[in-house]
């Protein structure tokens, strides 16, 4: 299993953009790859999964305004943020899972983006 580390947070206003890395120690096209966040008091989301096939899922809530990429060559995933809003404000994390129907390993540190209105 890959071990992931995650960076590129910060704070930004309203409306603002954000790029967050996930550097994989291992093969990343080998798994389905997900960005997920977590707010204080709220469970953890799904924030935006890329397959092996390159299909794409995104959480309704950021539809339009995040883009998640990867580049296997450089086993980095990214999530591109855009027009970012006060309740995208959370610790985000990558993880890899081998289907759709199986758990998330791989847990990094996370990053921390912060929005402020």
């Amino acid at each position: 299993q890959v071990q992931l580390v995650e960076s590129g947070g910060g704070s930004v206003q309203a409306g603002g953009s954000l790029r967050l890395t996930c550097v994989a120690s291992g093969y990343i096209y080998l798994y389905h790859m997900g960005w997920l966040r977590q707010a204080p008091g709220k469970e953890r989301e799904e924030v935006a999964v890329l397959d092996t096939a390159g299909g794409v899922t995104y959480a309704d809530s950021v539809k339009g305004r995040f883009t998640i990429s990867r580049d296997n060559a450089k086993n980095t995933l990214y999530l591109d943020m855009n027009n970012l809003k006060s309740e995208d404000t959370a610790m985000y994390y990558c993880a890899a899972r081998y289907t759709y129907r199986s758990d998330f390993f791989g847990w990094g540190q996370g990053t921390q983006v912060t929005v402020s209105s």
